[in-house]
């Protein structure tokens, strides 16, 4: 059997529905990071309290408190993508173990799926996971440029390179901050296609449960009501 008969196994339904969950997850993360200037998200709030963090950040005596902030921002990035790169080893790890995959397959259903519609299945996780891994790594780093521009920011608020270099810490942060949140989302969703181990259907409602999740949070939750008081 050839591979392109392999992949007509996938049929229609599996086709639209891991489509979708690629679409989904670029749209939402479009959507956080755009969002219309009445409902901003808990990310673009963050970002609003970034840059406040580093003004504040310029007149305070010692700093200490900012280096730790910092540091626990970095330990967080650190976490996360050793995290996914555990989820990834243990994901190729099945993919290329054909009999646990056998046993997968036995286990979910009962027709005869070639052993590599369900490696199609597990690499889509897989892609989800490595992408988020880059995110944290490269958030991780960012946070670290933020903390030399931070170091370089003069004691004395009276310098005037002290607030253009502090905004420019704010910016790192933020954008450090956006990776970090483009990880979590593509954890999200690497979760969601797991489901796609159980069929199509499962897979879209997987989809749609993660983007409520992600989406909830982001614009109806308690933290963003909070974020919002400053501005009511």
């Amino acid at each position: 059997m050839t591979l392109f008969n392999h992949l007509g196994l996938l049929g229609l339904f599996d086709a639209i529905a891991a489509g979708l969950i690629v679409l989904v997850w670029l749209t939402i993360g479009w959507r956080i990071e755009h969002p219309g200037a009445k409902h901003p998200s808990v990310t673009i709030l963050m970002s609003q309290r970034r840059r406040d963090w580093m003004k504040v950040f310029v007149t305070r005596q010692p700093r200490i408190f900012d280096s730790q902030i910092l540091a626990g921002l970095r330990e967080g990035t650190a976490f996360f993508a050793s995290t996914s790169l555990f989820a990834i080893g243990g994901v190729l790890a099945l993919l290329g173990n054909t009999e646990s995959l056998r046993g997968v397959a036995a286990e979910v259903t009962d027709t005869q799926v070639p052993v590599l519609i369900w490696q199609l299945k597990l690499a889509l996780v897989a892609l989800f996971l490595t992408n988020g891994f880059l995110k944290f790594v490269w958030a991780n780093r960012v946070f670290g440029y933020c903390a030399v521009v931070m170091a370089s920011v003069p004691e004395d608020q009276s310098d005037p390179i002290a607030y253009p270099r502090a905004a420019q810490a704010a910016e790192l942060n933020i954008r450090a901050a956006l990776n970090f949140n483009r990880g979590l989302r593509s954890m999200y969703f690497a979760l969601a296609a797991l489901a796609w181990l159980a069929g199509p259907f499962a897979l879209l409602l997987a989809t749609g449960a993660a983007a409520w999740m992600i989406w909830s949070r982001e614009f109806a939750s308690i933290p963003r009501d909070v974020l919002m008081g400053d501005d009511r």
